[in-house]
C-alpha cells in the first residue's frame, strides 16, 4: 500500500474541510470554512473554480439531482447550484446560531444529512476565536426537513460515516479524542448501541474521516500530521505521514474512486492548506446522495 503523500491544489486554505467526489462531473469539491469558500479542482484539466458566500461553508455534499449540492454553512443546511451562486435554498436553520454553528456532515444510505454542530469558533471576518467547545449535537435532516437530534454534549462533532454494508455508524468529538461506533438500522435510519472504537490516540485529535471500500476507516488527524487507517476492529493498520500539522478530512475520488483526497488547515508548514492526494490500493464506494423531494 503506498504512503506517499503528493501535494495536488496549493490552495492555501485557512480550514480545508468538507470535501466530496462529484462523480458527473469529475471533480473534488471542499470548502474554506474561515474564507466563506467552496473549492472545485478537476484533476483531468489541473483547473481550480472558487465560489465566495457570505458565512463560513463548511461541508458539500451530493443529491440525487446532479447539477444541484447540499451546502452546511455556519447557520443553515440549503441547496446550491455553481449555476445559480450564489442563491441557496435553505431547508434547515440552526436555530442555536450565531453561539454554535454546524461542522462536519455527511449523507446517510437513505438519503438523510447527518451533521453536527460545534461553538462558533469562527468571527465575522473569518478570524479564529477562542470558545469553550460544549454543547454541541448531533442532527437527521430528513429529505422531507423533518428534524431530529440523536447525541447531544459534544464537545466538537467530527467524523460522519457509515460501513459499507450500512450496519455501523461513526461519529467523532474530536475534544474527547474518541471516535464511537453504533448501530446503525437502514429501515429506520436510527442509530443505537454507542461504543467506544478508537480512541486516545498519541497523534493529534480525530478530525472528518472516509471509509474505505474493505470497512477500514481513515481518520484525519488534526495537530498530528497523519492520517490513519482503522481496521473495522479499532486496530490501527496504517499511519501515513501528512506534509503538514493539520489534515482536516479525506475523500475517495479519481478513476475508480482510488485516490485518497486530503484537505488541510493553516499552520507553519509550507503546504498547509493544500489539497494532498494519495493512492492507496484500496478505493472507497460512492458517496450517498441527499434525495431531493
Amino acid at each position: 500500500m503506498s504512503t506517499e503523500v503528493r501535494c495536488v491544489v496549493p490552495a492555501g486554505d485557512i480550514c480545508g474541510e468538507g470535501a466530496v467526489w462529484h462523480p458527473d462531473h469529475s471533480a473534488l469539491y471542499w470548502t474554506d470554512i474561515n474564507r466563506f469558500l467552496v473549492h472545485k479542482f478537476a484533476p483531468e484539466t489541473q483547473a481550480t473554480q472558487t465560489w465566495i458566500f457570505d458565512e463560513p461553508v463548511t461541508s458539500v455534499n451530493l443529491t440525487t439531482d446532479p447539477e444541484i449540492l447540499l451546502l452546511v454553512l455556519a447557520s443553515k443546511v440549503g441547496l446550491w447550484s455553481p449555476h445559480t451562486h450564489p442563491k441557496i435554498q435553505a431547508i434547515y436553520r440552526l436555530a442555536a446560531a450565531p453561539e454554535m454553528r454546524f461542522n462536519d456532515a455527511r449523507v446517510d444510505p437513505r438519503g438523510s444529512l447527518w451533521v453536527g454542530t460545534m461553538r462558533d469558533n469562527v468571527g465575522p471576518n473569518g478570524e479564529n476565536l477562542d470558545v469553550p467547545f460544549s454543547d454541541a449535537v448531533l442532527y437527521r435532516i430528513g429529505p422531507g426537513g423533518a428534524v431530529s437530534e440523536w447525541k447531544k454534549d459534544i464537545g466538537i462533532s467530527n467524523t460522519v460515516a457509515w460501513s459499507p454494508d450500512s450496519k455501523t455508524f461513526y461519529f467523532a468529538d474530536t475534544t474527547a479524542n474518541r471516535i464511537c461506533s453504533y448501530a446503525y438500522d437502514e429501515r429506520t435510519g436510527g442509530i443505537s448501541d454507542e461504543k467506544p472504537f478508537f480512541e486516545g490516540h498519541e497523534r493529534g485529535l480525530p478530525d472528518g474521516s472516509v471509509m474505505d471500500a474493505q470497512g477500514y476507516l481513515w481518520n484525519a488527524r488534526y495537530g498530528g500530521s497523519c492520517i490513519i487507517r482503522v481496521a473495522p476492529d479499532g486496530r490501527v493498520d496504517r499511519v501515513v505521514p501528512v506534509p503538514a500539522l493539520n489534515p482536516t478530512t479525506c475523500a475517495f475520488g479519481g478513476e475508480g474512486l482510488r485516490t485518497l483526497f486530503i484537505t488541510s488547515a493553516r499552520s507553519a508548514d509550507q503546504l498547509s492548506g493544500s489539497i494532498f492526494a494519495l493512492d492507496p490500493e484500496v478505493g472507497g464506494f460512492p458517496d450517498n446522495r441527499f434525495r431531493l423531494q
